[in-house]
């Protein structure tokens, strides 16, 4: 057995991770950084570009977004995109397509008109289309299979010419690969290394891996995903929190059908992401439709086990019943869980998807897309046991004594930079160390010196 130790280290080689890796190696003077990665590559699970949607979430089409949020998580995604343009990145890791958020029947229309004036002086660059524009754009919105024109109103929001898509299994492997050259700092990788345990002694965090390797530090980040919670209750923090772990399917596109990304008014009763289409960067730009939300008892999909860690992490009891009863009693809750069940069910799932998808594309056959066998993630949305409530967005548990415990359910991986940011400043602060904010707002964000 090998004991190493190191000044920060790092659980999880996912975009989150990674980010923060590049960021303790580039803008701090910290000497020694370590990364543990439970699998033998980086970002295999939920920043696989399987996995996601490949979007970069700005604010400015996600129609469950208030004002506020859409200002922030604008910051924290062109930071993403200063980086890779700063790398020189455009068109290997970051792409553009035509973007837009659809309103169709007049509620929608007239919702996204509001919102469009709302949003307008934030996003100078977005449009108001009307029909004859989105048929321009994208005429498989407007058209049905025989070529006549969908009757029900619609309009959209949207913009052409901007950065919207991005592979972000690429980009970690891009902030590993920058942080290791690095020069007159260890920053050392360590794959095959699942964290069995952590546990302070004094002032020194000692890991355990599955695999018999000891480590040491004096701060640890934990960025595992749903497996964030189930470490941090090992050692008696987040009790009040507990994980669903929420599943997300897509359908492919057997042709290419739509232009760019198209997205659809999010019913605000519903804390899961609304249906959307989007050019699949790893499919030669096909179509991927999706997701689809499924409630499944494990913590990692596509993998083996981690059914007992969800029910740990679940710590089942009266709270978790009460956000249960709540969510399920909202009877359009309930059927969209319903619903989306029946999404993974063969044989009548492509037939019941298509009816939902028809609102993107009226023409769509059942011999134009199939199921995506292999593709999506698992989004580990936390219930807050304490108000029992389920909570949206990403969370974070910072125990103020050396370790902090990060869950990044979308947009979690758009936001890699900022909420890296917020640790960085934080571990500076706690170790003593220099962090030059200087050299991360000149080339990472539009801040003023």
């Amino acid at each position: 057995m090998t004991q190493n130790h190191y000044q920060v280290i790092v659980i999880g080689g996912g975009v989150s991770g990674a980010a923060l890796y590049y960021e303790l190696g580039r803008y701090t003077d910290i000497k020694k950084i370590a990364l543990l990665e439970k699998y033998g590559s980086l970002a295999t699970l939920n920043s696989s570009g399987s996995a996601n949607s490949q979007t970069m979430h700005c604010g400015d089409i996600e129609t469950n977004y208030t004002l506020e949020k859409a200002q922030s998580v604008t910051r924290t995604a062109k930071m993403v995109e200063k980086y890779c343009l700063q790398h020189g990145y455009e068109n290997t890791i970051m792409f553009s397509h035509q973007k837009m958020a659809i309103g169709v029947g007049f509620e929608e229309v007239r919702f996204i008109r509001k919102r469009f004036k709302e949003f307008h002086p934030l996003y100078p660059y977005l449009e108001l289309y009307e029909k004859d524009t989105i048929a321009e754009i994208e005429p498989r919105l407007i058209y049905d299979a025989h070529g006549k024109e969908r009757p029900e109103p619609i309009v959209a929001m949207g913009a052409q010419g901007q950065w919207t898509t991005v592979n972000f299994k690429a980009l970690s492997e891009s902030f590993i690969d920058n942080t290791l050259k690095i020069e007159d700092k260890i920053t050392d990788i360590f794959f095959h290394s699942e964290v069995k345990y952590i546990q302070k002694l004094g002032s020194m965090f000692h890991l355990e891996t599955v695999q018999g390797h000891h480590f040491t530090a004096d701060f640890v980040v934990v960025n595992a995903g749903a497996h964030s919670l189930y470490l941090a209750h090992q050692m008696g923090y987040g009790l009040d929190y507990a994980t669903l772990p929420v599943a997300g399917s897509f359908y492919v596109s057997t042709k290419k059908i739509l232009n760019g990304k198209v997205y659809m008014v999010q019913n605000p009763k519903l804390p899961f992401a609304a249906l959307h289409g989007d050019p699949d960067i790893l499919l030669n730009g096909y179509t991927r439709f999706g997701p689809t939300a499924l409630v499944l008892p494990k913590l990692e999909r596509f993998k083996s086990g981690t059914y007992a860690d969800f029910f740990k992490t679940l710590r089942f009891d009266w709270h978790i019943v009460k956000i249960f009863y709540d969510l399920l009693k909202d009877s359009d809750i309930r059927n969209y869980i319903i619903r989306n069940f029946l999404f993974e069910l063969p044989y009548v799932r492509k037939k019941l998807f298509l009816q939902d998808a028809r609102k993107i594309v009226p023409s769509l056959q059942e011999a134009d897309i199939k199921y995506a066998k292999g593709f999506g993630g698992i989004r580990p949305q936390v219930l807050d046991k304490k108000n029992e409530r389920l909570m949206l967005g990403e969370a974070s548990i910072n125990t103020e004594e050396g370790i902090i415990f990060n869950m990044t359910p979308s947009p979690g991986a758009t936001s890699c930079l900022g909420n890296a940011l917020r640790d960085v400043e934080y571990i500076s602060d706690y170790l003593g160390v220099t962090f030059d904010a200087a050299a991360f707002r000149r080339e990472l964000t539009d801040d003023k010196e």
